[in-house]
Formats: C-alpha cells, structure tokens, sequence
C-alpha cells in the first residue's frame, strides 16, 4: 500500500524544493503504512535531502490524533529549511495544528479548515470521568497555544470557535490569520470576496428558534373516533401537533452532542 509521503524534487529554483504530499490520517501507529505518523514522518523529513531545502507540504486530512500531530507540528517548527503549508482541500480538526506550523500557510481557493475541542473516550467512576475532563481541558489549552501563535486572536475568542465547532472557507481563513493567502489568485485588492464561517451550534440553534413557526405551519389531522369525547379529541389534538416537534428537537439534540 503507498504511504502517505511522496517526496518530489523540484530543481527549477534556486535552491531544491522538495514537495510532500501528506493526505490521511493522523495517528501515534499506522497498521498498512497508509496513515500520518510521528516516526515516520520524522524519518521522512531528514533522510529525504538535505535539512537546509525548502519543502511545501500539500495538506488533505480529516485530522486524528492530537498528541501526534502536537509531534509533526514541532518537527516542522524546528526544521532548519523553510515550509509552506498548501491547504489542498480539508485542514480539519487535528490537522489544521499541523497547518499552523508553516512558515506560510496557503489555501486553496476551495479549501476548508476546521477547528473544533478534543475529544476521547471515558469510562469509569466518577473521579475517572473527572480526570478525563481535566485532560480535555489541559490539552485544549495546548491547542489553543499553536492557533493564537499563528493567528493573534485572543485565547476567549479562540475558545469559543473551537467550542462551537468552527469551519472556515479559504478567504476567512485569511481574514482570521489562519492562513496567509489564498493560491492561484492575483495579487490582493481592496475588493475582496467574502468568506464563509459555520459552526454547529449556531446551526442547531437557528433550527430550535425556528421550531414554534414550523409548529404553526403544521396541518392539524386528528382521526376521528366515535368514543372519544369532545374534550378528549382536543386533548388528542394538542399530542399529535407536538410530536413532530419533538421528533425534531430530539434529532437537533443528537446532532448539536455528535463528537
């Protein structure tokens, strides 16, 4: 199976660039080699040519493991060469910390990042319960050191878009310093287009809001039954109206809590 790097030499310049293609996941061990892992991109990084070469890495990954990407992000900040980060589609989660080690960071013009909080998985009594918040909130700290280094915002600011799961289109990716230019575009004016920024809970909460209106709209069908009483039919009537309703405010929870 081919592995995630593929090193290409480019003489055209100067000086060699080499050009890493790093699509996949990330991860502390890889079982088939296909996976982004600290150890072999180490080995990757140092025996591929020279350490003075300048490298671009082509970015594309759903993101993974916080800790090994915290890894390959110092091994490419203490690398002697310099390095452009090229977003080519998705920068997402763990892999946007990877993108903020780039002496520049370009997008592309249909690239996405997306910042989010850590995650795991916790079983246990209660003080194991606890101690897994604790580590979710001391990692997030980390996190957060390797954005407000490259981009400036304050750490509340931050906080709160990797709480609300946040995705960025290319140009608001420059407007918030995440990245410093988009590729393939002229040179910057005064007349820029505008970017996109999502997140999850601003999208659940809109769809709550509009909830009583959806209600209002909905017909109200009650079947008739000869031994249900008046009083009982509109007692009936007020169940059935709200249980769509609640079918939805039931599937907008399971989607605001999906990790």
């Amino acid at each position: 199976m081919d592995k995630f790097w593929r090193w290409v030499m480019n003489e055209a310049g100067e000086k060699p660039v080499r050009i890493l293609h790093m699509e996949g996941y990330i991860a502390e061990s890889s079982w088939f080699d296909d996976d982004i892992t600290p150890k072999q991109f180490k080995t990757e990084l140092y025996e591929g040519g020279e350490p003075s070469d300048d490298i671009v890495v082509k970015l594309h990954s759903p993101g993974g493991d916080c800790f090994a990407a915290a890894q390959i992000y110092n091994m490419l900040k203490e690398y002697p060469g310099h390095i452009s980060i090229q977003v080519d589609g998705l920068a997402a989660s763990a892999a946007s910390v990877i993108a903020m080690a780039g002496d520049e960071v370009c997008v592309s013009p249909l690239s996405v990042l997306m910042i989010h909080n850590p995650a795991m998985l916790v079983a246990g009594e209660v003080s194991d319960l606890e101690s897994g918040i604790n580590l979710l909130s001391e990692v997030k700290e980390s996190i957060m050191n390797a954005y407000q280094t490259k981009t400036g915002l304050s750490r509340l600011k931050i906080s709160n878009m990797m709480n609300a799961e946040t995705w960025m289109s290319a140009h608001k990716a420059i407007e918030l310093k995440f990245a410093d230019r988009v590729l393939y575009e002229n040179a910057p004016t005064d007349d820029q287009a505008d970017g996109f920024i999502y997140d999850k809970l601003t999208v659940t909460n809109a769809l709550i809001n509009k909830l009583p209106g959806i209600q209002a709209k909905m017909p109200q069908i009650v079947a008739p039954k000869a031994t249900k009483t008046p009083e009982e039919t509109d007692e009936n009537k007020q169940e059935v109206d709200r249980i769509p309703v609640n079918q939805l405010e039931k599937r907008l929870e399971l989607i605001k809590n999906w990790r």
